[in-house]
């Protein structure tokens, strides 16, 4: 296994191989078995096997995978990255292997290096297509996986994000997730030219937590955005949909209701134009690597994925979200925050073969992978003794980014999956047709229904 650390791809919308310090370890203690964690989630019981509750497994997806050099590799298929039949194959791939959700990288600007400004280079992967309407042309190819977009909360309207989401729920039948990020670039804003951002600097990118001081308001604008778009789902009651031709009735209009928010920087009236959606309210993912992005999830997300880099440091971290939810006063009986934590894969049968991959890439590259995440080079199994070994802190899951496609994806749903299974911690079928669903989260009544 190696690891290199680097700035956060978290809600604040950067890269995901800038440079930057690592979210360090403090040794906090572990999980008891069988209790429950401060997130509302049963914890692991420590020994594989053993678990109270099942593991979940997330692929993030991301142009010819994680490494700048992928899609230079056999079989990358670059001449069709900004096709949408592309994203067809891996998705199905995820599917096949009973893959919880895949995630969908967004961004306003162009992909770079750095994690705060453009750049100019030509090796690497760059464009991208709306993940939103991507994430739309897959719904009715697929039947069970989840589909999370990324969109940004800074510079797009509320309204549109809410009613977009909306419909991805309802085309994929209750599968749709949605992954909310801020606008950390300030160049960013000449997009739209409506409003300037903080333009970080060099000492800001040095840390995690000085990365996100700066950006503390527009988390703030960011988690209002959410708390919007959520009314906006719930402001159609179930049953506010008649469609009676016989008499004349289409919608009950008085179970049709304006939410009249009011946020810090915009005002929304509603009601959603989008009738309430197959889930209730399509799920929330967030990732987060500092104090103010967990914040940011105790306030607003379903699932929230963090970037330890050992078993101590996942325990360290999820000390800091449960004081997070502590703070935010989230009661997490009614609304459970479950969390996963980011790895970066690369893997092969064969002991060694994974890591002399990586150095041929990174020499391609013409620089070793740095990453916010920690970088895994192995086998499956050894894939799966480390998640084992890290859930028994009380995570959920974990979000898997694949060195390249199709290989290090295939090595996940046809090597790590089977592995798991082996060792009874993984699905053998789905169980649910909604995301909400394989993640044993209950569907939300409407905050506007009258009780009884």
């Amino acid at each position: 296994m190696t690891g290199t650390t680097g700035a956060p791809n978290d809600a604040s919308g950067a890269p995901n191989d800038a440079s930057g310090a690592p979210n360090d370890a403090s040794g906090a203690p572990s999980a008891t078995p069988g209790a429950t964690d401060p997130t509302g989630t049963p914890a692991a019981s420590g020994t594989p096997g053993g678990a109270a509750a099942p593991l979940h497994l997330a692929v993030a997806l991301d142009g010819a995978g994680w490494h700048p050099a992928a899609w230079r590799e056999e079989g990358a298929r670059p001449g069709e990255l900004l096709d949408a039949a592309y994203w067809a194959d891996p998705v199905a791939e995820a599917e096949r292997g009973l893959i919880d959700f895949v995630t969908i990288e967004d961004a306003l600007g162009l992909q770079s290096a750095a994690f705060h400004l453009p750049d100019d280079r030509t090796d690497q992967v760059r464009g991208s297509i709306d993940a939103v309407l991507l994430a739309a042309h897959l719904a009715p190819l697929t039947t069970h996986i989840g589909l999370v977009p990324t969109t940004n909360v800074t510079h797009t309207e509320p309204f549109h994000l809410a009613i977009g989401i909306a419909t991805l729920d309802h085309a994929s039948k209750g599968r749709a997730g949605w992954r909310p990020q801020i606008s950390s670039r300030a160049s960013d804003a000449a997009h739209f030219g409506r409003r300037t951002t903080p333009q970080l600097t060099e000492d800001d990118v040095a840390d995690s937590e000085l990365i996100s001081r700066p950006l503390r308001a527009l988390f703030a604008e960011g988690a209002e955005v959410v708390e919007a778009a959520r009314q906006l789902w719930d402001s159609w009651e179930d049953d506010a949909e008649i469609r009676d031709a016989a008499t004349g009735r289409f919608i009950d209009r008085d179970k049709v209701h304006p939410i009249d928010f009011q946020g810090s920087t915009f005002s929304v009236k509603g009601p959603s134009i989008t009738p309430r959606t197959p889930q209730g309210q399509p799920l929330v993912v967030s990732l987060a690597h500092a104090t103010t992005p967990y914040e940011f999830a105790a306030l607003s997300s379903d699932v929230v994925a963090i970037t330890p880099h050992d078993r101590a440091g996942t325990a360290a971290i999820l000390t800091q979200v449960a004081e997070a939810v502590e703070r935010t006063g989230r009661d997490v009986s009614d609304r459970p925050l479950r969390t996963f934590a980011d790895l970066i894969v690369l893997l092969d049968d064969e002991p060694g073969a994974a890591a002399r991959r990586k150095a041929r890439l990174d020499e391609v590259a013409g620089s070793e992978l740095a990453s916010d995440a920690e970088i895994f080079t192995g086998t499956p199994a050894e894939l799966a003794d480390l998640l084992l070994d890290w859930r028994s802190t009380g995570l959920d899951g974990f979000r898997l980014r694949p060195g390249t496609l199709p290989h290090d994806l295939t090595a996940i749903t046809r090597g790590l999956v089977p592995e798991l299974q082996r060792r009874g911690v993984f699905r053998t079928e789905y169980a649910s047709t909604t995301l909400r669903g394989h993640l044993g989260l209950a569907r939300p009544t409407s905050r506007y229904a009258k009780a009884g």
